[in-house]
């Protein structure tokens, strides 16, 4: 968590960083690209003021062609040739300027109502090109409260440099080459353009603000809104009768829904579910009647419309960017299926190899049937990690920065988070291989001993004998020795052991007998085998005797060890030997020797006690 901490606290001061880098990047790219700007419009200003002089020079020229002589009028004509050839040239290059500067500049719009007529692009005399435009906009606003007007009433007068477009005496807007040269056009065709657009707006705008339209666009409102108050009305009224008559008729659903014996939900439950539908479909309803109605009504008026076009995009902007996406992600989205499909047979053919190497029908030297199946779980997981890797570049936004930040994020969550379970699910792939013990084995790892009743990749849990369920972490199986009760028992049998201890005054071969005896008369003991008996030890005071016998049922120790230990007490009592380890004291006098009576002479006597008697003095 601390080191988790750590990453947060590192990037929370790096990001900062990182974006100021940025910005001064697009600083440093924006303060060049304004550089080249202002290079090419001193360009083409420096060619619009060549061409000026050139006109200006050109008027004087054909001045003098008129008053001149024949030969001097030679020598005028050659130079006024040149002169034109150089103009030629001059407006080709402004052309080409300009086209250059075209995808750069901004054109300011020239608006008087609401929609736009036309872009400016170029400044005359003191006035920029935005200043222009606002200029512009407000004279041709002022045409819509003047009488009788129409499009012929605006003129269009030719000067030296300039269209002018006149109204009753009142300059509207003076079209230059430069505009043209941008509108890639003449100076008299922009010019008579801009005079049809200027009229239909005036126009247009006029019939929109009478009276008369203005009350039959009222009383289209009214209407409108009559109808969805009714249609409002009517859903809810639909949706009351509705549920009514659901909560009347609830028999088809009166059992519940069930996933075979799985209730999911009770009729209750299903009766609420069906009501809650019913209300999100009623308020769903009666969001969609209000929102179409929305733009319908801003589309009434024309002073509005551009509301009723911004509701509309709302909804179909989306959805159209959503249908171009998934248009366009149909190429990728054929691709994953066809890698899916692909990939899918390959792991069947995988688990086809895997069930028959666990059926026993395909053998393999070295390899244990038991191995299949964990086997193909570690190749499936391969392959759909690798699958996935093939299949990422093609998933959308795969390629976006923040996908790629979050994608790295949680893999260092999970490197770092989950170390104890990657080292547990190595030592469960470690024990697969090793075969130390399967499902149902009595095991002894550690201080427990049971019955092994799950394996997985995390864990392996072990049911006592007192019916206790202990889950071991795998790492810490690997880390205890193990002991399998159950791995040889069916084939070579499982030794169970038990020691008593008996004195010396007990014959050595009656007590094996007896041992013997009672271990094959236990239940689930192995007569062949036949149990034997060791003597491990000759202690001061006893003897120690093991019984060794044979069982084929290791998962049944404590009723055997249970039994057998009841039968020696039985075989013992009956043969009248007492079951005690005697301790003797230092006092021998007056007692009979341990030693077996068939090793003692037949006129042996027990010694009497030696006494001595004093006398005082």
């Amino acid at each position: 968590m601390k080191l988790l901490y750590a990453l947060l606290i590192i990037s929370f001061y790096l990001m900062p960083a990182y974006a100021q880098q940025d910005t001064i990047k697009q600083q440093k790219k924006d303060s060049i690209l304004n550089v080249q700007l202002d290079r090419q419009q001193n360009r083409v200003k420096q060619l619009s003021a060549e061409r000026l002089a050139y006109s200006l020079k050109k008027a004087e020229l054909e001045k003098q062609l008129s008053t001149a002589d024949n030969f001097k009028k030679a020598q005028l004509l050659k130079e006024l040739n040149t002169f034109r050839q150089k103009d030629s040239l001059r407006t080709v290059q402004r052309k080409h300027q300009i086209d250059s500067l075209r995808f750069f500049v901004k054109g300011f719009p020239v608006i008087p109502f609401r929609d736009t007529l036309f872009y400016l692009f170029t400044r005359q005399g003191s006035f920029t090109a935005q200043d222009r435009a606002a200029a512009i906009g407000s004279r041709i606003n002022k045409l819509s409260s003047a009488y009788h007007f129409n499009s012929d009433s605006i003129k269009l007068v030719e000067t030296e440099q300039t269209t002018d477009l006149i109204f009753r005496d009142q300059l509207l807007i003076s079209v230059s080459e430069q505009d043209a040269l941008w509108q890639n056009t003449t100076r008299v065709k922009l010019a008579e353009l801009i005079k049809n657009k200027i009229g239909k707006a005036v126009i247009e705008h006029k019939e929109e603000t009478k009276w008369q339209t203005i009350l039959k666009e009222s009383l289209l409102t009214l209407l409108v809104i009559v109808i969805a108050g009714l249609m409002l009305y009517g859903v809810n009224r639909l949706f009351k009768r509705w549920r009514q008559k659901l909560a009347r008729q609830t028999g088809w659903f009166a059992g519940g829904i069930h996933i075979k014996s799985y209730e999911l939900l009770n009729a209750g439950n299903v009766l609420k579910a069906l009501q809650k539908v019913l209300t999100v479909a009623k308020w769903a309803a009666i969001i969609l009647i209000i929102y179409l109605a929305l733009p319908i009504l801003f589309g009434i008026f024309p002073f509005t419309k551009d509301f009723s076009n911004t509701l509309l995009n709302y909804i179909t902007n989306p959805l159209k960017a959503i249908a171009h996406s998934v248009w366009d992600y149909i190429p990728n989205l054929m691709t994953i299926l066809v890698l899916v499909v692909v990939f899918r047979y390959v792991l069947k053919f995988f688990k086809f190899i895997a069930s028959e190497i666990a059926k026993g029908d395909l053998n393999i030297h070295g390899f244990y049937p038991d191995w299949a199946n964990p086997t193909y779980q570690i190749i499936r997981v391969l392959i759909l990690a690798f699958m996935l890797i093939v299949i990422f570049p093609y998933l959308p936004g795969s390629d976006s920065g923040v996908f790629k930040g979050v994608s790295v994020f949680m893999g260092v969550l999970f490197t770092f988070g989950s170390a104890g379970a990657l080292g547990n699910i190595v030592a469960g792939l470690v024990l697969t291989y090793m075969r130390a013990f399967k499902i149902g084995d009595r095991v002894k790892i550690g201080e427990v001993t049971g019955d092994v009743i799950e394996k997985s990749l995390l864990v392996t849990r072990v049911r006592t004998i007192q019916n206790e369920i202990i889950s071991i972490p795998n790492s810490t199986v690997m880390s205890n020795h193990t002991i399998n009760f159950s791995s040889d028992a069916p084939e070579k049998g499982l030794i169970i052991h038990t020691t008593v201890t008996i004195g010396y005054d007990a014959p050595w071969r009656q007590i094996h007998q007896l041992l013997i005896t009672a271990a094959s008369s236990t239940p689930m003991i192995e007569q062949d085998p036949m149990p034997y008996v060791y003597q491990t030890s000759l202690d001061d005071y006893y003897v120690s005797y093991r019984i060794n016998a044979f069982t084929r049922e290791p998962n049944k120790q404590a009723a055997i060890y249970s039994a057998l230990h009841a039968n020696i007490q039985d075989k013992f009592n009956e043969a009248g030997v007492e079951i005690m380890s005697p301790h003797y004291k230092a006092l021998r006098d007056g007692n009979t020797t341990t030693i077996p009576p068939d090793y003692l002479p037949k006129d042996y006597q027990a010694p009497g006690f030696v006494t001595e008697t004093r006398k005082k003095s």
